[in-house]
């Protein structure tokens, strides 16, 4: 398999692929392909996986799509402004934000990951619930806003504003911690840093999705309003 990511801030990763090999993705993220493809749908290892899927924020069901013949193109977009992150596993693991999902060859494993932390799990800003991509093979995943990739020696530490953390090695500890001062609890950023404690590489995303979405309702109008929505797009 081959790919080619393109687009600018609205990504697409174009896949080339030869007779009988296979990728799959989350439903809906799929954008084109050629005819020559074969699509099938399944939990993709039974039911309880892909509710567990479901939980961690993708479909239940995953869509498998596999070349009849060589060079076969298809492609997924994301669903966000943003970056696709390509990672070749390689026999590793990655954890990644909810909905990190995109798409993969079928030789990746899409798991449900549990933080056990219960400061992690109540405050992690993106949940407890994780993903967890393993095997090998390339993997896709979404990136809302632009991507920083940082490594992390043996002890270092960085706190993030919940919900930037994207993706990170599992060598990497994940926890929450509170900020601490009274004036920086009322007036600064918020209750809570997550905490990134290496050995292990991380990705941080600039512009999580939920940041985007209170960003825009001061803007939006008002179902209630005299305006209403109609006037809104005159």
């Amino acid at each position: 398999m081959e790919y080619e990511i393109k687009g600018g801030p609205f990504p697409v990763v174009v896949c080339t692929l030869q007779k009988g090999e296979t990728m799959k993705n989350e439903t809906g993220a799929m954008s084109f392909m050629t005819s020559n493809m074969q699509m099938e749908t399944s939990t993709g290892g039974g039911l309880l996986k892909g509710i567990g899927r479901a939980l961690s924020g993708d479909t239940l069901f995953l869509n498998y799509f596999t070349a009849q013949s060589d060079n076969e193109k298809i492609g997924f977009s994301s669903c966000v402004p943003g970056k696709i992150l390509p990672i070749n596993l390689n026999g590793t693991e990655i954890i990644g934000q909810k909905n990190a999902f995109l798409a993969a060859e079928d030789s990746v494993d899409v798991d449900i990951y549990f933080k056990k932390k219960l400061g992690a799990g109540l405050f992690g800003g993106e949940g407890f619930i994780l993903q967890k991509f393993s095997g090998n093979g390339m993997v896709f995943l979404e990136i809302d806003g632009e991507v920083i990739e940082k490594d992390l020696q043996p002890g270092e530490k960085i706190l993030l504003d919940p919900g930037h953390l994207a993706a990170m090695e599992p060598t990497v500890d994940f926890d929450v911690e509170m900020v601490k001062g009274a004036k920086n609890i009322l007036f600064g950023e918020g209750l809570f840093f997550t905490t990134l404690t290496g050995p292990g590489k991380v990705w941080v995303q600039t512009m999580p999705l939920s940041k985007l979405a209170a960003a825009l309702i001061p803007f939006l109008p008002k179902p209630d309003s005299d305006q209403g929505f109609d006037s809104f797009f005159d």
